[in-house]
This record gives C-alpha cells, structure tokens and sequence, in this order.
C-alpha cells in the first residue's frame, strides 16, 4: 500500500470553509466569523486557512439546541 495516496481517509472528514459551514446553518459567513472568534465555534488554523471541523459544527449545533430547550424554545 502506497503511503503517499492522496485520497481522502475514511475516518476524516473534509474540513469546511467558513461559506461551507455558513451554508450549512443557513447563516452568513461573517456569523461564522463571528461565532469563531467568540470561541462559540471550534476552527483549526494553519497559516491564513481557517477551516470548520464537521464533527465541531455538529457540536455547536447540538450545544444550540440543548440551551435553546433549556430556556423554554421549542
């Protein structure tokens, strides 16, 4: 098995961009700017890249609708 594949890994996902992420909850890329820099939101940095783990975004999402139960939102 070559070591050196460039196919994607199963048990990675693709990392998001901030437009991906943004379109996935149907909000802005500046309210994901937003939720990043606020520490709402996970991002993984490496040089000007910034980019949204899936699995992170899936935890903000729940996190959202746990307080969202808890303050009487349904």
């Amino acid at each position: 098995m070559n070591r050196h594949t460039t196919e994607p890994r199963a048990d990675f996902a693709p990392l998001l961009t901030y437009r991906e992420a943004a379109k996935v909850l149907g909000v802005t890329e500046r309210t994901i700017w937003t939720l990043v820099n606020a520490g709402s939101l996970p991002a993984v940095r490496f040089g000007r890249s910034v980019r949204i783990d899936p699995a992170d975004l899936r935890g903000f999402i729940t996190r959202a609708k746990s307080a969202a139960e808890a303050g009487g939102e349904k």
